[in-house]
């Protein structure tokens, strides 16, 4: 029977509640990858004018939709805006100290942003499929956007020498985030059915900073976005890679809905489950490393197996990978994933692709 998507089951999973049927999620997905999978070449599209952009957007709704996804997932990163040679994958940023934080153009910035991804926003929203909405906003996190600007490695030096000037960074950072999202839920909030910002605050074994760090000036602002995606009636999807432990407690305590993203390396995912599944929902289950080395075989197999446990575990649960699907990802590993899942639906009771 066709597949009719209903945004509502992934609403099940950000309220923790165990949807009807097994719910799909991805944070992103190549484009490329999805050409390969669609036979058809879009990508390109997002460059182009309004007509092009729609034409993009309806691609990429298609394509989730083909997959028997409920969702969308798209943003539109505020660190594609920010003026200067940014440092998110290395490198030393532009603010190093008072002088560049006082001249650095802070009130342009969310007229820079709307100016960028304004037609892109305009464009999902006229591409959305009934019965469907998105997941995502305006992305990138608060300590993403704190390493570009001034760097990862160069953050400490600046707290040390700077602690005044690096307090006051994330405030406006959040002053800028807060001006964005508040636009952003203005005009899409009825497209989306949750926000979400990416913020990866670990690598494998530890923290990307202090946890005393987190806690004085990250959290701060995590909690009055949160706040803001409440107040317009959307729940919260918070992303964050690597072993953040150390904090969770206090970022589950800042009203998150439901948590995405984890790695082997770091946890097994029953652990998520085990000590978070109670008050959470969970997104993911499936390292990205398990997606790319193993067989096509093997992987419908674990899926299959460990899907269908994750779903009994945990009370909101939306299965996919545990970050995302990057263009290197062997085209049919990712699709046994979704033929797994796919199968773990059939199998249930009542089970029915054509929910309404």
């Amino acid at each position: 029977m066709p597949f009719r998507p209903n945004y509502r089951h992934f609403l099940d999973v950000m309220q923790n509640r165990r949807p009807e049927r097994l719910v799909l999620y991805e944070h992103a997905i190549d484009y490329g990858t999805m050409e390969q999978i669609t036979g058809t070449t879009f990508a390109e599209l997002i460059n182009g004018n309004a007509a092009d952009k729609l034409a993009f957007m309806q691609h990429v709704c298609h394509f989730y939709q083909e997959q028997t996804y409920d969702t969308v997932s798209y943003e539109f990163c505020i660190s594609g805006i920010l003026p200067g040679e940014i440092a998110l994958l290395g490198g030393e940023g532009p603010i190093q100290g008072p002088e560049d934080l006082a001249k650095y153009p802070w009130d342009e910035l969310p007229e820079l942003f709307w100016r960028e991804a304004g037609d892109h926003f305009d464009a999902l929203a006229r591409a959305m499929p009934p019965g469907m909405k998105a997941v995502g906003g305006p992305g990138n996190g608060v300590f993403e956007l704190a390493e570009a600007l001034v760097g990862l490695e160069y953050l400490p030096y600046m707290e040390v020498d700077y602690p005044e000037t690096y307090a006051e960074l994330f405030m406006k950072i959040g002053n800028m985030m807060s001006s964005i999202w508040k636009t952003f839920l203005e005009r899409y909030g009825d497209v989306y059915v949750a926000g979400r910002f990416g913020d990866d605050l670990g690598f494998k074994n530890s923290l990307l900073t202090n946890p005393s760090t987190i806690r004085r000036h990250i959290i701060p602002q995590y909690r009055r976005l949160i706040g803001q995606v409440h107040g317009a009636g959307l729940p919260f999807l918070y992303h964050s890679c690597g072993y953040i432990f150390d904090v969770m407690e206090d970022i589950i305590a800042q009203g998150i809905d439901a948590k995405h993203s984890n790695e082997d390396a770091v946890a097994p995912y029953s652990r998520w489950i085990d000590t978070y599944g109670d008050r959470i929902g969970l997104a993911g289950g499936f390292d990205l490393d398990c997606l790319c080395m193993l067989r096509e075989n093997d992987i419908y197999d674990r899926v299959l197996a460990e899907g269908k446990r994750f779903r009994e575990l945990a009370n909101g649960y939306a299965l996919g990978s545990g970050n995302s699907i990057p263009g290197y990802v062997p085209v049919e590993n990712y699709l046994a994933m979704i033929r797994a899942a796919q199968e773990i639906r059939a199998r249930e009771p009542r089970a029915c692709l054509q929910t309404s």
